[in-house]
């Protein structure tokens, strides 16, 4: 199996089979946005507390690279601190512009959508997810800005 079909199977194994799609009762942030492109919608919820992310969640439907991104972001984020998050979220666009060439260390699942890069109309789709994160952890008053929460 080459690299390309390996990150394949890794992008439809997190579309498929989702991990924290779900609402988080008690999240202290909450986001939505939507890729009025392609129609993503993606809410991130999130429990932060003492600088630390504790959990973070997402609901939302959309395209494979969209819902599998989602997916790998609330893995890479949850545990980190909030400093850290933010800065994984802006390796991850750099990541996303073609601009940094990570190890399979620092970015594990992530590396899957490293083929994104070749088609500039997906990046977006890519990239959902981890804007509505970094609006989610910039506006820490609680109250994050943003379309109401996804009901579905």
């Amino acid at each position: 199996m080459s690299l390309e079909d390996l990150y394949k199977e890794v992008i439809l194994d997190h579309y498929k089979n989702p991990r924290n799609k779900r609402d988080l009762p008690g999240a202290v942030l909450s986001c939505s946005r939507n890729n009025p492109l392609c129609g993503d919608e993606i809410t991130v919820n999130a429990l932060v507390e003492d600088g630390k992310v504790l959990e973070v969640t997402f609901e939302g439907q959309g395209c494979s690279i969209s819902q599998a991104s989602a997916s790998m972001m609330t893995e890479a984020v949850t545990g980190r601190t909030v400093e850290d998050a933010l800065k994984l979220v802006a390796d991850f666009r750099t990541f996303m512009e073609g601009k940094l060439d990570p190890s399979e260390e620092e970015f594990g699942d992530l590396m899957a959508l490293k083929g994104v890069v070749r088609y500039p109309v997906r990046i977006k789709c890519a990239v959902l997810a981890w804007d509505v994160l970094q609006e989610a952890l910039d506006e820490r008053d609680g109250t994050a800005a943003g379309a109401a929460p996804h009901s579905g």
